[in-house]
């Protein structure tokens, strides 16, 4: 009898695996449709079998901005924080397979894979470009700060890997064997070689500090600058002043760095004054 009840448990542990192995990308994307102002701009970029959605902010220059969002994000709204952040940049927003009218079902393979296509459309005719990944974004923007030429990066609520963090979700699962699109960030960090800032909302209740500051910590000396926004949520932490200023110092730094180490990192001003910051640098990866 005791082996049988085994068996039973055994085989409904198995099937409850499967089903959540099956259905993981319905807990891990949600697509939102594309909510346009009458003065934001919509393009299309047709990539393979997909077409894909852009909301773009035109401006002249040399210099772009490529936003990659979060897992259940209208990226359209956020084009004012940015375009204030960035006023001398045009901004390209991409919208994901399945999202704001793209085609296409979300993977990470599909969503990395149009990220560095968009890129190299963009650079192609603005070589100056830095990229802004928030939440899910983040990993897109490492992975393709790895492999492109880009100027800058900005991290808003990252995360090192969506291992660790599905984990505490399903804790009686093997989500490390389970998860397809793991989004290990971590190990995309070696081959970044532009400067890079990190936002970290005070009180995420989505992304672990100790998550965003193992990714921080992978980064080379001098390379990162960390800003903790005071009070700010996953959500909120794009609504506070200090996530405008903080990327305005960083793009300023970019134009005309300051003296300083040479990876280009801003200096620490005006938004001293009002986050935590750890001197603005990142600590040695090594000690970890």
């Amino acid at each position: 009898m005791t082996s049988l009840l085994l068996v039973v448990l055994a085989a409904a542990y198995l099937a409850a695996c499967l089903g959540l192995f099956l259905v993981q990308r319905r807990l891990q994307y949600f697509p939102q449709p594309r909510r346009l102002g009458p003065t934001l701009l919509a393009e299309r970029f047709e990539r393979g079998d997909a077409v894909l959605q852009l909301t773009v902010r035109p401006h002249p220059g040399r210099g772009a901005v490529l936003y990659f969002g979060g897992n259940g994000e209208d990226v359209s709204g956020a084009l004012g924080p940015l375009a204030a952040a960035f006023p001398d940049r045009e901004i390209v927003m991409l919208h994901y397979r399945g999202y704001g009218g793209s085609t296409g079902a979300p993977t990470e393979a599909a969503i990395t894979g149009d990220a560095a296509a968009l890129f190299d459309r963009v650079h192609a005719q603005r070589p100056d470009v830095v990229v802004v990944g928030r939440s899910l974004g983040s990993g897109v923007a490492v992975r393709l700060a790895s492999t492109r030429p880009v100027a800058g990066v900005v991290l808003v609520t990252p995360y090192d890997s969506l291992v660790g963090i599905a984990q505490a979700s399903f804790r009686w699962f093997p989500v490390r064997w389970l998860l397809v699109d793991k989004y290990e960030s971590w190990r995309y960090v070696p081959q970044v070689r532009a400067p890079v800032l990190v936002l970290q909302a005070q009180r995420d209740e989505l992304i672990p500090a100790g998550s965003t500051q193992r990714l921080l910590a992978r980064f080379r000396p001098g390379q990162a600058r960390f800003v903790e926004v005071p009070l700010a949520s996953h959500n909120t932490i794009c609504d506070d002043p200090l996530y405008v200023s903080a990327m305005q110092e960083f793009g300023a730094a970019l134009v005309a760095p300051a003296a300083g180490p040479a990876s280009g990192a801003p200096p620490v001003g005006a938004v001293a004054a009002h986050a935590r910051h750890d001197g603005a640098w990142a600590s040695d990866p090594r000690g970890r």
